[in-house]
């Protein structure tokens, strides 16, 4: 029997509701600094590149009867991300913490902290900045 998985290796799109695309697409573009590729409307999308993934923000009528699902932004100093995001404007809703000390290198080197912190889009979709770091002694 052979094994005809498909050959899934990397995200090409992910996509967030919008109520408000050009509010939208502001934040994306100026609080988090997302690369604007381009925005259609009608029908109501814009798009975004963030490390070679595609994000759709989707203003087409019925996209917002669904929460969209936390989107989480690798960061090299998330304490600096933060800080500018408080300067965009944006209220912080956790602040940055350690979620999970990589002791067996499950997702990367051993001995790695994962830090978290989490805010929303103006549409209230959950977002998170996260770094891995070397633990602070």
């Amino acid at each position: 029997m052979s094994d005809r998985r498909p050959a899934v290796n990397a995200f090409r799109q992910v996509a967030q509701p919008s109520r408000d695309l050009e509010r939208s697409v502001a934040f994306y573009r100026d609080a988090l600094g997302a690369s604007h590729v381009a925005t259609f409307d009608p029908p109501g999308l814009a798009f975004f590149d963030i490390g070679g993934v595609r994000l759709m923000l989707d203003a087409i009528p019925g996209a917002i009867e669904h929460e969209g699902s936390p989107l989480y932004f690798a960061v090299d100093d998330i304490d600096a991300a933060v800080g500018a995001l408080r300067e965009a404007g944006v209220e912080v809703e956790q602040e940055p913490a350690p979620i999970h000390f990589d002791e067996a290198g499950d997702f990367g080197p051993a001995g790695v902290e994962e830090w978290m912190a989490f805010f929303r889009d103006p549409d209230g979709n959950v977002l998170a900045f996260s770094e891995r770091r070397e633990p602070r002694g």
